[in-house]
Order: structure tokens, then sequence, then C-alpha cells
């Protein structure tokens, strides 16, 4: 399987026979080796912002002794290899923490922690790095383990507290470090909330030490993760981890429709791509000319409708109010007429001499590839219930058989009227007495020859 430009096999990654499920928060599995020993591997693809070694096949110019060590989820921090250990990336290493160690993965060596510092803009704290101790035990890959088991059922626990408590904090993960003594707690608050006592309450309830740390809408989208509209991974949970501000003026430069639908990501906030092409929109709108008035021609007044930025063409109309006579002219032409216009004259044409109507071409693209098609409410066809169809069509199936066999009786009665008419004919000049009366009972004399055996 190909992913992120590389070609992956998962059945060399990890062999479930030997570990575990990966979890997913810290990119890395767990199992137990021949000696029965529990063990720990790099599961690759299942971390937030990770990472492609493009420069591994080349030499550290600059070698170093700063490792860049990933935890959970966004978590990161440069470490120093103190005891100078044989050390790559995916290496699993307990490193320093206040109190006790804490356990984390290697994810970057060499000049590109160098390039990773000066782009985060990273400062160790009184100008020393935090150390690496060593290389994970079984007893540490254990303990971490079992910290990691009690992370879900700590943050429901927590949730429940805080509601309890009535603090207006959302708690969206918790983080247990890798001796299991300490834990960070991640919430979301609109305000400033006073969690002393709720830090009481919690080192009661889990007998650890707590600590509290506030983050935005934009960074927990990036600590859960998700596919965005362009169909790929977040860009904060892949590779952005320092978050500018976004302000509708973005969308208005790039001539972007303010639905909020369109422009909101999955944290509620707007987009953090709608600033990626702002400076390229931004200096290409700075060379369009700005227009208060129409511009005038002989023919009339042509009326701005729209621009063009990337393309550079203005559409004019010649209706203030509605979208007629619609012309596209380039740049250049607009400012050939504001020229002409300013010294008080109008152009023949809008147009110009040398003008060349484009044509425009089909683009052979379906309605399918529209990013507007669930704008206009489709109306919904009427499904065909096919029990109801299905009992119309026995019923006229029933209405057609009975007609037949009306007509077939009917027809059979015509026949016996005329054999008992002929019968009462005969009768008739037998006994004329009997003819009378059958005159003037006919149904019944009728009724009588259907009973009665014919005579020869």
């Amino acid at each position: 399987m190909r992913i992120f430009g590389q070609n992956i096999d998962f059945c060399e990654i990890m062999d479930y026979t030997k570990y575990n499920k990966p979890e997913v928060g810290r990119g890395v599995a767990f199992g137990v080796n021949e000696a029965g020993e529990p063990y720990a591997r790099e599961a690759r693809g299942c971390f937030r912002l990770h990472e492609e070694p493009w420069l591994a096949e080349y030499p550290d110019n600059f070698p170093t002794d700063i490792f860049e060590v990933r935890f959970k989820n966004t978590r990161r921090s440069f470490y120093q290899n103190v005891n100078n250990l044989q050390l790559q990336v995916g290496d699993i290493v307990a490193v320093e923490a206040s109190p006790g160690h804490d356990i984390g993965i290697i994810s970057l060596t060499g000049d590109m922690v160098a390039r990773q510092m000066r782009r985060l803009g990273f400062n160790p704290q009184n100008g020393e790095f935090k150390k690496i101790y060593r290389k994970a035990r079984p007893y540490d890959i254990e303990k971490w383990q079992e910290a990691i088991a009690l992370e879900h059922e700590t943050m429901i626990r927590s949730r429940q507290i805080a509601a309890d408590m009535g603090l207006d904090m959302k708690i969206g993960d918790v983080e247990y470090q890798g001796d299991k003594i300490k834990a960070i707690f991640y919430y979301i608050a609109d305000g400033r909330v006073d969690f002393r006592e709720l830090i009481k309450v919690f080192a009661e309830q889990f007998h650890i030490r707590i600590e509290m740390k506030q983050i935005g809408a934009r960074q927990e989208a990036g600590r859960i993760g998700g596919i965005g509209a362009c169909g790929r991974e977040l860009c904060c949970a892949s590779w952005v981890s320092s978050f500018s501000s976004v302000t509708t003026g973005a969308a208005r430069v790039q001539d972007l429709s303010l639905n909020p639908l369109k422009l909101a990501g999955q944290c509620s906030k707007l987009k953090c791509c709608l600033t990626y092409e702002y400076d390229v929109y931004a200096d290409a709108r700075r060379s369009m000319p700005r227009l208060r008035e129409p511009l005038q021609a002989i023919d009339g007044e042509y009326f701005l409708v729209k621009s063009d930025i990337l393309a550079h063409t203005m559409t004019f109309s010649t209706s203030k109010d509605s979208m007629s006579n619609l012309v596209t002219i380039p740049v250049s032409r607009v400012r050939e007429i504001l020229s002409v216009n300013r010294n008080g004259e109008k152009v023949e044409s809008i147009l110009g001499e040398d003008f060349e109507p484009q044509v425009e071409e089909p683009t052979y693209r379906t309605e399918e590839d529209s990013i507007t098609r669930f704008d206009k409410a489709k109306k919904r066809k009427k499904k065909k219930n096919r029990h109801n169809s299905d009992e119309r069509r026995e019923t006229r199936d029933e209405s057609k058989e009975s007609k037949e066999s009306n007509a077939n009786n009917g027809s059979q009665n015509a026949q016996s009227v005329q054999q008992g008419n002929q019968g009462g004919q005969q009768n008739g000049q037998q006994s004329g007495q009997q003819g009378n009366n059958r005159h003037n009972r006919p149904h019944k004399h009728r009724h009588n020859n259907h009973n009665k055996p014919k005579q020869e």
C-alpha cells in the first residue's frame, strides 16, 4: 500500500500475532517478545504530526546530540542525549520529567532537529535541555502500558466531577506520564476557570499529581484528528503546529462566498487553509483598478459586475440592477477607457478595435463535480408503493375475470332462452290452451323450460 508517497507494508510494520492493536494517540503497539517480556514497537501512520524522512539518506552535516521526542497526540519536545546512546527514529526512550520520568518515541534526528527548533522558535528552559536517560526497558514498557489503559476511564470520570462542580469547561483529553505518577488534563473553556478545588478533588480521586493545560478549539481538533472537506487529513493533525488568526477578510480578498458552513472547519472556526493563498490574491488585487463610477461609452454606461483577479479580467453590464449584456474585457483595456473618461470623452466601443471574442471550451464536467450541487433543493420523486401497486393489479385482474364470466353467462342465458321459445312453439301447436297460459306468464314458462328436458 502506498501512503504519503511511500510504499508501506503493514505486515512488515505490525505483526498482529505478536503485537496488539496500535495505540493511535502515541503511534505505538505493544506485544511480548520471545522471553515473555513486554515490548513496544512504533506504528507508522498512527500518530499526529507525522513527518517524512526526506534527508534520511544524506549524512548529517552538523552532528548533534539533540533529539526530538514525541508523546501523545501533538505533544513534542527536544531532549539531549547525555549518555551518548545509539538512537534512531522510532526508538522508545525514557526521558527526564518533573517529577519522575516519561516515556516517548524518537521522531527527529540530525540536521532536521535544528531546522525544526528554528521553525518552532523553541527555547530550552534556563538554557538547558532535558535529558534522555536510557532506552525503555521491559519494566518501563509494562508500566507505560498500564498508564495508557487508565486514560480513557480517568477522562470520563473527570468530566463527571467537573460537571458536578458546575465548572464551565470541557475536559477533552488526559495524558498519563510514563511512570504513572502524574497526568496532564487538557481542557477547553471560553474564559478563565478557577479549578483550584477541582485539582484537589482530582488528586484525592486518582492519587496522582495533576497538571491542567488549557487548549483552543484548533488544538483540540489537531489532537482528535479527522478528514477535511478536501478529502485529506486535517492540517492541524498532520503538519501545522502553530496557529495564526484567520479572519473573514481573507475570504473577501479571494472573492469567496461568506457562507459559514463552507468557511468553517471541524473546530467550528475559520479554516486555516484560507490563509495559504491569501498573499497571492492580495498581490494580484493591487494591480486591479478601483472603479467608483461606470465606464462611459457612446452606446451607454457599463457597470462593474465582477472581477477575476487571477485572470486579470473584469466583467461589466449595461444595467446597474441586472446581469444583462455582460461584457468581459482585460484590465489593460479598462485602464485605457478610464484614461479617456478622465478627459471628459467617451470611447466608441468598450470592446476596442482589436478585441477578439473568447469562445468558452467545454469542460466536460458533470454536475457531481460542482461544489454548489447541494445548494439547490431537488424535488424528490414519489416512490411507488409496491404493495399497493400489486393490490391494484390484482383488483384489475379480478374485475377483468368477472366481466368475462358475466359475458359468458349472458351468452349461455341467451341460448337457453332461444331454445325455450322453440320448445314453446311446438307445445303451442299441440295444445292451444297451454300456449295461451305460457303467453300470459312468459317468465315462469321460460323458467320451467329450463328445467324440462328438450322434446324432439
